[in-house]
């Protein structure tokens, strides 16, 4: 199996590049094991997981190499002082404006489609910055900078659905014209900012989307 390349390595933490399609963490069953903390373990026996990406997006992960450093860039995302941004390519021609847009929806589990969410009311806050990079009128379609404001599941997926511009190749909230425009979701983390636990300088990484 190849090596990973890690965007970023040093003693304390690492930051590696996910493809789209593969797990972050081990699934159920004997086919579901094979993921990205599992091929990280293998180079770096001391890798521990701190957030996840869908299988189906792509994108920069973090990871700790200490149970220390774990709690200390959990607790980092937990009090949202971790920068995430993200692309997507979704339906429709958005308007292209200097401005950032909200979208402001609590979210919860979609309990009888599991593991599907949904806009309840009655759910969690969630929030998501977006603005268009650039229109696509060839292809009827928007790529977007996306910057998700709270970090709940299938947030991002679920906020564009919900403003009528599903992201194309989604195969969870697509509907089939959606999904057969892309072979894969067209999401992707592409950057990373945050203050480095151990010496407290800014780190910034950056992966350009595999797609256009």
């Amino acid at each position: 199996m190849t090596e990973l390349q890690p965007i970023h390595e040093d003693p304390h933490l690492l930051v590696l590049d996910k493809p789209a399609g593969l797990l972050c963490v081990p699934g159920r069953g004997e086919d579901k094991q094979d993921c990205l903390s599992a091929r990280a373990l293998r180079q770096w026996p001391d890798a521990l997981v701190v957030h996840r990406l869908d299988m189906a997006t792509s994108g920069l992960v973090l990871m700790a190499r200490s149970p220390q450093m774990q709690r200390a860039l959990g607790d980092a995302f937990a009090t949202r002082q971790v920068h995430k941004g993200y692309e997507a390519i979704v339906d429709g021609l958005l308007p292209a404006t200097e401005d950032w847009s909200l979208i402001d929806a609590p979210l919860a589990a979609d309990w009888p489609r599991r593991p599907l969410q949904k806009i309840d009311p009655a759910g969690k806050p969630s929030q998501t910055r977006w603005r268009v990079k650039r229109q696509l009128p060839e292809r009827q379609a928007s790529h977007l900078w996306l910057e998700p404001l709270t970090g709940r599941s299938h947030q991002l997926r679920v906020h564009l659905l919900s403003i009528g511009h599903p992201i194309l190749g989604d195969a969870l909230y697509g509907d089939d014209a959606v999904r057969e425009r892309a072979p894969r979701l067209l999401l992707h983390a592409t950057t990373l900012e945050f203050i480095h636990p151990v010496d407290g300088r800014l780190c910034r990484f950056e992966s350009p989307p595999p797609f256009d």
